[in-house]
C-alpha cells in the first residue's frame, strides 16, 4: 500500500485551510449585512408592506396568501444570514481599537459615519426619513469603542475591585445602547467586551463569542471565520471604503424599497 509523504500531506492540508485577514472579514461582514438590510427594507417594506398592517392583520394576510407567506419565509432566511455579521463587526472593532494609531481619529470617523448613516437607515428600516425611536448599529459601535477605552484604563490592574469596575463599564455601555435603542446593542457590547478582555486567549474568546452571538441563531457560525483570522490587515488602500459602504447600501436598498412600496 502506498503512503503519502508526510510533508506533502501537511502542505495539502494547509492549502485547504481557511485563512481570513482583515479585508476578508470586512468583506464577509458586509455581504452578510446586505442580506439583513434586504430582508428589512426590500422584502418587508417594499414587497410585503408590513407597515400597512397591524400584527393581527399581518398574521391573517400571511395565512390567506401563500405568496406573502413565501416572502415572509425568505425575509426570515435573509435575517438569519445577516446574523452572521454581528460577531465579525464586534471582532473587527476590537482589532481596530488595538491597532489604531489614533483613538480620537478612529472614534470621530466612526461617529461621523454613524451620523451620516442615520437618514439612510431610517429610510431602509422604516421607509421614513427621520425616526428617533431607534438608531443605526454604528452608534452601538461608537458606544462599544468608548467602552473599550474605559476598559483599557483598568487593564493593567488586577483584583476583584478591577473586575467589578470593568463589569460596571460594560453594564453602562449596555444601558446607553438600550436608552438610545441602537441596533444590535446588547449582543455587540457583550461580544466586544469578551473579544477585548480575552484577547490573548483565542479559544476562550471564540467559544464565549459563539455563546453570546447565539442571540442571533446563526451568529456562532462566524466563530469559524474568527478562529482562522491570521492577524493580517489585508488590502487597505482606501480604509474608508468599508465605512462608506454602510450608508450607501442602506440608501440604495431603502430607495428601492420605497419605489416598490409606491408602485
Amino acid at each position: 500500500m502506498d503512503t503519502e509523504n508526510p510533508t506533502l500531506l501537511h502542505r495539502r492540508r494547509r492549502r485547504f485551510r481557511l485563512e481570513m485577514n482583515g479585508t476578508t472579514l470586512k468583506t464577509y461582514a458586509c455581504i452578510t449585512m446586505v442580506f439583513y438590510t434586504a430582508s428589512m427594507s426590500v422584502i418587508q417594506n417594499g414587497m410585503i408592506h408590513v407597515n400597512e398592517y397591524t400584527a393581527q392583520e399581518l398574521s391573517d394576510a400571511l395565512s390567506a396568501d401563500p405568496d406573502l407567506m413565501m416572502l415572509s419565509g425568505w425575509a426570515s432566511v435573509f435575517q438569519l444570514i445577516g446574523g452572521l455579521a454581528v460577531p465579525v463587526f464586534a471582532f473587527l472593532l476590537v482589532e481596530g481599537f488595538l491597532h489604531t494609531a489614533s483613538f480620537r481619529r478612529y472614534l470621530l470617523t466612526m461617529l461621523g459615519f454613524a451620523v451620516l448613516s442615520e437618514v439612510p437607515y431610517d429610510l431602509a428600516m422604516g421607509d421614513v426619513l427621520w425616526n428617533m425611536s431607534s438608531q443605526n448599529p454604528l452608534f452601538t459601535l461608537v458606544i462599544s469603542l468608548i467602552m473599550l477605552y474605559a476598559l483599557r484604563m483598568f487593564s493593567a490592574r488586577k483584583g476583584i475591585a478591577t473586575r467589578v469596575v470593568q463589569a460596571m463599564i460594560v453594564l453602562a455601555a449596555i444601558l446607553w445602547c438600550t436608552l438610545l435603542s441602537t441596533g444590535f446593542g446588547l449582543c455587540t457590547v457583550l461580544l466586544t467586551a469578551v473579544y477585548y478582555l480575552a484577547y490573548e486567549k483565542n479559544g476562550v474568546k471564540v467559544l464565549l463569542g459563539c455563546a453570546i452571538s447565539a442571540m442571533y441563531v446563526t451568529g456562532p457560525l462566524s466563530g469559524y471565520a474568527l478562529w482562522n483570522y491570521t492577524g493580517q490587515r489585508g488590502w487597505n488602500k482606501n480604509k474608508y471604503l468599508f465605512y462608506a459602504f454602510y450608508p450607501i447600501h442602506l440608501l440604495v436598498l431603502g430607495l428601492a424599497a420605497h419605489m416598490m412600496a409606491g408602485a
